[in-house]
């Protein structure tokens, strides 16, 4: 039976034929040959393991070998080393040559070795389980602290994971790291967009979603481009974050949950773009997602992990008052907050800071209808809102909310001068500035 050569080193030694130990014994006189010739010690001494001539001859070395050995073998061979280790001509087949015991046993301690490694590189499953606990604990709390100790706890996570990963190679627990790395990342973006850095945000949600990708898990690489479809528009990128969607969206394993969360992110997008038709139409979707996605279609992550992956009918009501208000719809943008609000009101597990988010949405929507006492009487509890917990997200709204101030008819209010006097002292302590620099290199 024709054997195919693996390199033109395989070929020639097949065509000798060679056993290991009459390869390296050739080796060795033409080391000692050479070494006599030019008073050299490394030709001298030359010997070649039984583990590197397979490596040799396994077609998977591609550098030539460290010294002696390019000067033995092009001796042994007549033939320039650079073409021992490329591919042999396409007519080097010959006889496969008889097995003996050597082969068969240096196979054997080949695979003997390779499977203990593979059994000795792995973790105790209790460590990932404490892991996956850690990444659980910290998604429901997120929204409970601010988002620099959150970030902090997320950096230590993803390092921890990145270890873990570099420590096993059984794939079973590879999957479970990376889904935990994604999934730690997708919390490092949001945290990073929370404290006003959006180069960050950005690079941290496509990390996720390369770690998504890599075990092919559709809801976490469609949270990762959801994130990075509000990071889009929020930069002025509102196409961009309809393309970021679409690809969302894509992606299999889906539960109701999560589509209703990309259907409001696209409304928003369709609102910076001025389309209002799409938007009332995603709107639309997000309320209404149909009989399959009400029939309680879950996946793990939006619905299994929840907490800041969660997408709850409270988070959705704030997310359609921000898109109509991008419209200039008053009334509709209004009634959306006042039904997150009382949504969140029913909750004794209220997301706070969506809260505070809604309140200066109910009051800038009341203020494009020039209801200016309207306005001023919701903001108090906002302006009591802790430095370290007002995030770009609320310090972007409260700022919206000063420039509406700025309006003519209103410049005599002495109401909207104490108004905006009250939003310039919030913007000027917020918390939404850099953070420090990370340690993590989060484009691995």
């Amino acid at each position: 039976m024709p054997q195919q050569p693996r390199n033109l080193l395989h070929a020639l030694a097949l065509a000798r034929p060679w056993t290991y130990a009459e390869a390296a014994a050739e080796y060795r006189r033409i080391g000692q040959l050479i070494g006599s010739e030019t008073n050299e010690d490394l030709y001298r001494t030359a010997d070649v393991s039984e583990a590197t001539w397979r490596r040799w001859t396994s077609g998977q070395q591609r550098r030539i070998p460290n010294p002696p050995a390019p000067g033995i073998l092009q001796h042994m061979f007549a033939t320039p080393v650079r073409l021992l280790f490329a591919p042999p001509p396409a007519t080097a087949v010959t006889a496969l040559p008889a097995l003996n015991e050597s082969d068969i046993a240096m196979t054997a301690r080949d695979a003997a070795a390779h499977a203990g490694n593979a059994a000795s590189s792995h973790l105790p499953d209790m460590t990932l389980d404490q892991l996956d606990d850690d990444v659980r604990r910290l998604a429901v709390d997120y929204e409970t602290i601010d988002p620099g100790t959150a970030f902090r706890r997320a950096e230590e996570l993803l390092l921890d994971a990145q270890d873990k990963l570099e420590r096993t190679q059984r794939p079973r627990q590879k999957e479970r790291l990376y889904l935990v790395a994604g999934t730690v990342g997708a919390l490092l973006s949001v945290a990073s967009f929370d404290l006003s850095m959006l180069g960050p945000a950005t690079q941290f949600a496509r990390t996720s979603a390369m770690y998504g990708q890599t075990i092919e898990h559709g809801p976490l690489q469609a949270y990762a481009h959801g994130v990075l479809a509000y990071l889009a528009y929020w930069n002025n990128q509102p196409t961009a974050a309809l393309r970021h969607i679409k690809i969302a969206q894509s992606f299999a394993g889906l539960g109701g949950m999560a589509r209703v969360r990309l259907a409001a992110i696209e409304a928003r997008a369709h609102a910076h773009l001025g389309r209002a038709r799409e938007a009332e139409r995603a709107v639309g979707a997000a309320q209404d997602p149909g009989d399959e996605l009400r029939d309680e279609l879950r996946d793990e992550l939006h619905d299994g992990l929840g907490g800041e992956f969660s997408f709850p009918p409270a988070r959705a009501a704030m997310c359609h008052a921000a898109t109509y208000l991008v419209l200039g719809d008053s009334t509709r943008a209004e009634a959306s907050a006042v039904h997150a609000l009382r949504l969140l009101e029913e909750d004794p597990n209220a997301d706070r800071p969506v809260q505070m988010q809604v309140t200066v949405d109910l009051a800038r929507a009341r203020l494009l209808r020039g209801e200016l006492d309207g306005a001023d009487a919701v903001m108090e509890p906002v302006f009591a809102t802790a430095v370290e917990w007002r995030t770009i997200g609320l310090v972007d709204r409260v700022a919206q909310l000063r420039g509406a101030l700025a309006r003519p008819e209103l410049a005599g209010a002495r109401t909207a001068r104490t108004l905006g006097e009250q939003i310039e002292d919030f913007v000027g302590r917020a918390a939404a500035r850099p953070l420090p620099g990370s340690r993590l290199a989060i484009g691995s």
